[in-house]
């Protein structure tokens, strides 16, 4: 008469909750350290700051690029704006005004 093992079963038995056990390992490393997860949140929150001052500063050169636009529009050119780029762009004065070099 031959007895069947338990062995097999208990090791089976051991095999998978080892394996259960690594995974739950493995799952509890990624959420600290994974890229979302607790070491990377500072990071991240960083980033949000810096991306947050980075939208503020192309909103504000974006609205000051509108205002230049709105004052060249032709129909109604501002005239110090005009002046002031033919002045720049084409070396253009007025034979009144004067011209002085700062160094």
């Amino acid at each position: 008469m031959q007895r069947s093992r338990p062995e097999p079963k208990f090791a089976r038995s051991r095999v998978s909750r080892l394996m259960a056990f690594g995974a739950l390992v493995l799952m509890a490393g990624w959420s600290i350290a994974g890229p979302s997860g607790l070491l990377a949140w500072s990071e991240n929150l960083r980033l949000l700051d810096q991306r947050q001052k980075e939208v503020q500063q192309l909103t504000a050169h974006r609205d000051e690029l509108k205002n230049r636009v709105a004052l060249l529009d032709p129909r109604h050119a501002d005239p110090d704006l005009a002046g002031e780029l033919l002045r720049s762009n084409l070396n253009v004065i007025h034979p009144d005004e004067m011209v002085m070099m700062l160094k």
